[in-house]
């Protein structure tokens, strides 16, 4: 017998499981417990659903809902039974329920871990993917209450219906029985549930921002009477971009006999309005914003973009007022870029779009840039309008309330007419996640991000997201694993994203440098040297040479396969009279575009001094158009078009993807098929690429010597590293388990523990990291013993706090070889430091000589579980000499970590020493990797030290410590962040 809500354990309501959510569409959703206040909505809703679909529910004819039926869909334990609803505007559009039963299907309490679940979605909001999200959300609530599988009946004819439990991606089995379809899924996530899971993820907030840029129609709401203000510039604005769409002018100030303001309809609300409007422009005051997206959302507006101010830069009392303008737009299933923004461009010949303060739209062009600051968007946008570049599309998000950095990345991933991502970011919402994003971003476009606030520890005014306690320079290295192209100045965001939107990707880093300037050509040289680049001796022009001898010279450049890019320099030509002249800037322009127009395609970078006209004729190229050829990112190979993956075929052989389609199957080019650095396939000429041009050699080479590094990353990222599958034969991940579980407790602190050394060794010891163990040695007698039993030659340290791994304190003495020496060094040390219960002296036996290094893993709230490698010593500490890398690692992670530091020449032979085992260090770090990946509740170990010697490697001492596991938002259904 199905027990009563009333004689049922009631637990709180679990808000947790509220969430906002996107769907398939773009548009929002809130998914939250049913409760028994829900009993008129849930009739309402019940009214609105198609008897075909009620029949599909209850396998009957069911035309409305019982008074039973009401009180048991709305009274829930949250154990056993619980209900969720989708809401839009306050209202139902979806429910799911399920109930826990036994083997026999009986309703049933804790342990079984079955449940029945059964889905009801609206008919008008049938196809928005309400039923996935709801799947999402119902599986991870049953797994926390401790349910392991869900049973449903479902009529074949309800294809819909079995295509959500089809395509969910959970281990499934299905049978037929008494004339419906029996289904049953395993709710452990799986990698294809949980590749379906990001993949809409994907799709959904990629079309939720194409909503934003792409609009029919927009209204801006708050626009003045008089010429002037914020409403009236937006409006000015798009008008004189030509925006495709309807525009309306609306503030309730006006009067009743105004038609038309600057030629576009006035109105007093949107309800006057004859049609829905897509977009909104919010230009008026803080305190009346609300009534503003109430009026929005009620005559169904799909997206916001909020220039007022007044918000969480203000402080705690604006922050509020910030949650609940996100919360009030996501009521009504809207987004919101802002508040206090700048706005959005969109400059697609079929949009047009300027709702900005930006004076004057950008030209058309293939760079995307995302800002969260209005005064660095307007430097950025006048920058790229100096250099001659133009922008595909443009947002600046303020405050960043609901649209970040990485929606933008969404939608940057599948817009075709964005080449290059350059976001200017003051913080990481969720540093897992855009690290995710935007490898997957990388792999086939390049983004280059800027990061504001490095070193304050704290976020800018309005930015309420988790703080990060690793140093920036982990940031960046995390940021350089995900392919990920980190500056340090907008200046150079600017002068990479012009390289890598006009040319192709390098093949290598050898660069030819040739100009009619010797001095300006060495400076050249050395700049390519400083930054890693290897360059060939500059080739001296002459002051004499003529725009033909510039032409021939790259042309012989290009063709050259020996040099895989080419930068250019220039000095005005000396005229008869002794003058500069500055005029034959478009000359010089002319001849470089044919060169590198009819030679192959590699990158070209010019470095000019004061040649009048040249940067924008070179930038006259192609600011409106596609690049001439898709760059080639694999050596010689074309890239594949944007949006398709790394391995797709070339651009002319792909199918278009956009918001809202299925992107082409990932594919990896086999291992060995690219070809060899510095080999490439001439491109049939076509209209001539834009060649960026640079006020100084240094800002041109750092350009160059960045689009080196991010073409190389591009080739190893066509074959990814693996995860070597003898770690599976000797780590014995259950043991693990069980003595993490046995050393928390039932109850564990939330702050955690640190092991002792013994359990520390008995842990790692579980995933192949052998400890040599050390004794206790609190007397010079017990010292003695502990030799005897570990066997000479020894070594005594001090494990105090303050003197662990401070051999520069004398706190350790090594290669003692028998009792007489260890004797003396007990006693020098005693006498030297303090008494041994200060110093907590061990012994432990000597390892093989090797070199020194230290290991460490620790979780990050922000950034999530970081791997870290170094020298031990004081040099690496100051100097900063440590590598980091995102656990879980690859093989190909373990080398270049081990080969990323400046130190790495000691550990290959340096200066005639040994080279040390840096296989078995590689399989230390992976093994490392996938303990604390296996178990959230490692929350830091050190290996320190790690000496490694020609033949293997030995753990001197080790400390790890447990806690808790942090929550893994990454991990679980999908859902708005709430700043």
């Amino acid at each position: 017998m199905e027990p009563t809500p009333e004689l049922s354990p009631h637990h709180a309501y679990p808000d947790h499981w509220e969430a906002d959510v996107v769907l398939r569409d773009g548009g929002t959703a809130r998914i939250r417990p049913i409760t028994t206040e829900d009993a008129e909505r849930l009739v309402s809703f019940y009214e609105q659903v198609s008897d075909e679909s009620k029949y599909y529910r209850f396998f009957a004819p069911y035309p409305r809902l019982s008074d039973r039926d009401v009180h048991r869909f709305t009274h829930h334990d949250y154990v056993d039974r619980v209900g969720l609803a989708v809401t839009i505007g306050g209202e139902f559009i979806g429910t799911v329920r399920f109930d826990r039963i036994n083997d026999q299907g009986r309703p049933a309490s804790a342990p079984a871990d079955e449940a029945e679940v059964a889905f009801l979605v609206q008919d008008a909001h049938q196809g928005r993917g309400v039923a996935s999200a709801l799947l999402e959300h119902i599986a991870a609530v049953a797994r926390e209450r401790g349910i392991r599988r869900f049973a449903a009946e479902v009529l074949p004819a309800n294809n819909k219906m079995i295509k959500v439990f089809r395509d969910a991606g959970y281990t499934q089995q299905r049978s037929f029985e008494d004339g419906s379809v029996h289904l049953t899924l395993d709710l452990e996530p799986t990698e294809k549930s949980l590749a379906v899971q990001r993949g809409r993820e994907q799709r959904a907030e990629a079309r939720s921002v194409q909503r934003l840029l792409a609009p029919g129609s927009v209204a801006v709401i708050g626009t003045g009477r008089t010429p002037g203000g914020v409403g009236r510039t937006v409006l000015r604005n798009l008008l004189a971009a030509g925006f495709t769409g309807r525009t309306y002018a609306v503030n309730r100030a006006f009067g009743e006999g105004l038609a038309t303001l600057d030629g576009v309809p006035a109105h007093r609300s949107l309800g006057e309005i004859d049609e829905r409007v897509d977009l909104a422009v919010i230009a008026v005051p803080a305190h009346r914003v609300p009534e503003a997206v109430a009026d929005c959302g009620e005559h169904g507006v799909q997206g916001l973009v909020v220039l007022s101010a007044g918000y969480a830069e203000r402080g705690s009392a604006g922050r509020e007022l910030q949650r609940e303008l996100v919360r009030q737009a996501r009521s009504y299933g809207m987004r919101i870029i802002g508040p206090n923004a700048f706005g959005i461009i969109n400059t697609a010949e079929s949009v047009r779009l300027n709702a900005s303060l930006a004076p004057e739209s950008p030209a058309r062009g293939r760079i995307g840039l995302f800002t969260q600051s209005g005064a660095i968007g307007i430097a950025l946008l006048s920058g790229l309008h100096r250099r001659g570049a133009g922008l595909s599309s443009f947002i600046s998000a303020g405050n960043r309330a609901d649209v970040s950095g990485n929606d933008f990345l969404q939608y940057s991933f599948e817009d075709q007419d964005t080449d290059v991502a350059l976001l200017y970011l003051e913080s990481l919402g969720n540093p897992r996640k855009f690290t995710r994003l935007a490898r997957r971003t990388a792999a086939v476009k390049p983004v280059v991000v800027v990061k504001g606030a490095r070193h304050s520890g704290t976020n800018p005014p309005g930015h309420a997201v988790p703080v990060s306690r690793i140093p920036d320079a982990t940031v960046s290295a995390l940021m350089r694993q995900a392919g990920v192209i980190r500056v340090d100045t907008v200046t150079e965001m600017v002068d990479a994203g012009l390289l890598l939107a006009g040319q192709p990707l390098p093949a290598g880093p050898r660069v030819a440098i040739l100009g009619n300037s010797e001095s300006l050509g060495l400076l050249t040289y050395d700049a390519c040297l400083a930054e890693g680049l290897r360059p060939r001796p500059p080739r001296d022009l002459t002051t004499a040479a003529s725009p033909q001898d510039f032409r021939d010279a790259l042309a012989e450049a290009l063709a050259d396969g020996t040099c895989d890019a080419v930068i250019v320099t220039a000095i005005p030509w000396v005229g008869e009279n002794g003058e500069a002249e500055t005029g034959d800037g478009e000359v010089l322009a002319a001849a470089l575009r044919g060169a590198a127009a009819g030679g192959p395609a590699k990158p070209v970078a010019v470095v000019h001094v004061e040649i009048g006209g040249l940067a924008e004729a070179l930038a006259a190229a192609s600011s409106t158009a596609a690049p001439r050829t898709r760059p080639t990112t694999l050596a010689g190979r074309p890239a594949a078009a944007p949006g398709a993956p790394t391995g797709a075929a070339p651009a002319t052989a792909t199918a278009p993807t956009g918001p809202g389609t299925e992107a082409p199957p990932e594919t990896a080019e086999p291992a060995g098929t690219a070809e060899p650095a510095g080999t490439t396939e001439p491109e049939a000429a076509g209209p001539p690429a834009r060649i960026p041009a640079y006020p100084a050699a240094e800002r041109a080479v750092r350009a160059m010597a960045e689009a080196v590094k991010y073409a190389q990353w591009r080739r190893q990222a066509a074959t990814p590293g693996k995860v070597p599958e003898f770690l599976d034969e000797t780590t014995d991940e259950p043991g693990a388990a069980a003595l993490i579980d046995t050393l928390l407790g039932p109850a564990p602190d939330p702050r955690g523990r640190p092991l002792t050394h013994d359990e520390a060794r008995e842990l790692l010891g579980r995933y192949g990291i052998p400890v040599r163990p050390t004794l206790p040695a609190p007397d010079p007698e017990a010292a003695v013993a502990a030799a005897a039993r570990l066997g000479y030659p020894v070594a005594l340290k001090t494990t105090a706090p303050h003197l662990r791994h401070r051999a520069d304190l004398g706190g350790v003495r090594l290669d003692l070889t028998d009792e007489d020496a260890l004797r003396r060094a007990y006693a020098e040390v005693t006498e030297l430091l303090g008494k041994p219960a200060e110093l907590l002296p061990v012994v432990q036996s000597m390892a093989p000589r090797g070199v020194d290094t230290v290991v460490r893993a620790s979780i990050d709230a922000a950034a999530g579980a970081v791997l870290s490698f170094g020298l031990a010593g004081a040099p690496s500490e100051l100097l900063g000499d440590t590598a980091h890398r995102l656990v879980p690692a690859t093989d190909r992670d373990a080398a270049e970590l081990i080969r990323s530091i400046k130190a790495a020449p000691v550990l290959f032979g340096w200066r005639g020493s040994a080279p040390v085992d840096t296989p078995a260090l590689e399989e230390l770090l992976l093994r490392l990797s996938r303990l604390v990946d296996d178990h959230p509740e490692v929350v830091s170990v050190a290996l320190e030290p790690v000496v490694v010697a020609p033949q293997g490697l030995t753990v001197l001492g080790a400390t790890v410590r447990l806690a808790p596991p942090p929550p893994r938002g990454d991990l679980g259904p999908r859902r708005l962040p709430n700043y």
